[in-house]
């Protein structure tokens, strides 16, 4: 016979403390664990935008891409591009390199990290090389000054070296640094060679035009 305090009891819970039985449309009392469950699924599900808005934003791998995207995202893809390179002729660590170049670590791991691999101390560095979207200037031999594209830091280190050489050669007269590019080229991010100009006669003509000017150069070389 049910007591005076199971009488008082709502008839589902009257029902378990009687019977000791769930009730046959399945639905049972909620223990401890299934509230910190429930709480921990709507925890993902509020996750769940936020990664998915992160999962669609990836790195650019044409010219066309690049300059699609909003001006703020092509200076942090530049600055984060820039922290890597830095990170690897020099070896500074990434908040360090990350901080001369004006952006966030986050920024850095969010594009970059593809560029990076973690050493056993937990602190990351560059590889020794990456593919990286690059747009670096070029001074091509036969159009002149380019911007283009590539997809491989090794190339763009190149077209910098280069860029150097030309600003050398046209600051002091010293042509010696230009010699080791004769023949050669940068390959764009669709496969396409950009000769590099190193003949004098024409270097002095674009210089004197005031194509080659220091700014122009260095404009986005990394």
């Amino acid at each position: 016979m049910p007591t005076i305090a199971s009488l008082l009891l709502p008839p589902l819970f009257l029902q378990w403390k009687t019977l000791d039985q769930r009730p046959e449309c399945g639905a049972r009392r909620l223990t401890e664990e299934d509230v910190k469950r429930q709480t921990r699924r709507k925890q993902r599900k509020k996750k769940r935008p936020a990664l998915q808005a992160a999962r669609k934003q990836v790195n650019p791998t044409t010219v066309e891409e690049f300059f699609a995207m909003p001006e703020r995202t092509q200076e942090t893809l530049i600055g984060v591009a820039n922290t890597v390179s830095k990170m690897r002729s020099d070896g500074d660590s990434l908040p360090k390199a990350s901080r001369q170049f004006g952006v966030s670590r986050r920024d850095v791991m969010r594009w970059g990290r593809p560029a990076l691999k973690k050493l056993k101390n937990g602190r990351y560095a560059a590889k020794a090389y990456d593919r990286l979207l690059r747009v670096v200037i070029v001074v091509s031999k036969r159009e002149g000054l380019l911007e283009v594209a590539t997809r491989d830091s090794r190339q763009a280190s190149k077209a910098a070296k280069h860029s150097a050489a030309v600003h050398r050669y046209l600051e002091t007269g010293d042509a010696s640094a230009l010699a080791r590019f004769n023949g050669k080229h940068v390959i764009d991010a669709k496969g396409k060679r950009v000769a590099l100009l190193t003949d004098l006669e024409e270097l002095d003509q674009l210089g004197s035009a005031g194509v080659l000017s220091f700014e122009s150069l260095y404009a986005r070389s990394l």
